[in-house]
């Protein structure tokens, strides 16, 4: 499968006055169309860090990362916030919804800023939490959800337009066992069926087990990058 996003001895550095602190440490890695990658690490491995140069959240302090073959490493903000709006979407540990707004809206949000009309964001809007189980939850607010409720309307908006790449930050670290196995089979399903690129950062291995290509993150550096048999690891699943 051709590349999607390529990382060329990437650095992250801050500054804290006079002191240098590295975060990421000549990382490069690639990720393939339709891959579902899982990126695992310590607490303080620089994965969250990994995970905005992958998502362009972010930009290196040196190296190169592109995404579709095109060098985003200069690009300025208002460029890599277009290229975030149409090629990647997110999933956070906290959700991140909206409080004051209801499930439909916090899905169509995305799409406002795409441009798209409001027949158009309603309609996909409504069809994407009636594809989740939430057809009957769409003027409920996130404070009147359960945990995996709010996680599935973030995933819906994460797909509101359709994006070919889903960047997940511990997708399920706030749930329960129970609902965070349903949290990862969305994501299955999204990867085998529509073919989305899944990158998941977590610090739990067994989400591992759902992936198709395992990094190990350590200190800054990439200590581990294992492909594995997509069908063994679904088998494990079942």
């Amino acid at each position: 499968m051709p590349v999607i996003i390529k990382l060329e001895d990437v650095w992250k550095i801050y500054k804290l006055g006079e002191l240098e602190l590295p975060i990421l440490k000549g990382v490069s890695l690639e990720i393939a169309r339709g891959a579902f990658v899982v990126i695992l690490g310590p607490s303080g491995s620089g994965k969250s860090t990994l995970l905005n140069m992958v998502g362009c959240l972010d930009l290196p302090t040196k190296g190169r990362v592109f995404l579709d073959g095109n060098n985003i490493s200069k690009m300025s903000e208002d460029e890599l916030a277009q290229i975030r709006g149409r090629k990647i979407g997110f999933i956070f540990q906290q959700f991140n919804l909206l409080q004051n707004l209801n499930a439909l809206e916090n899905v169509i949000i995305p799409m406002i800023f795409q441009g798209k009309s409001e027949k158009e964001r309603q309609e996909r809007a409504k069809s994407l939490l009636n594809s989740l189980g939430l057809g009957n939850r769409i003027d409920h607010r996130p404070t009147e959800l359960s945990g995996g409720e709010q996680q599935r309307i973030a995933i819906a908006r994460s797909l509101a337009n359709n994006p070919e790449i889903i960047v997940a930050d511990e997708p399920t670290g706030n749930l329960d066992s129970s609902t965070g196995k349903k949290i990862m089979e969305i994501l299955i399903d999204l990867h085998k069926n529509e073919g989305k690129t899944i990158i998941v950062v977590t610090h739990d291995p067994n989400i591992a087990n759902y992936s198709n290509q395992v990094v190990y993150l350590k200190d800054g550096k990439i200590v581990s990058n294992h492909l594995a048999e997509e069908k063994v690891l679904w088998g494990n699943n079942k």
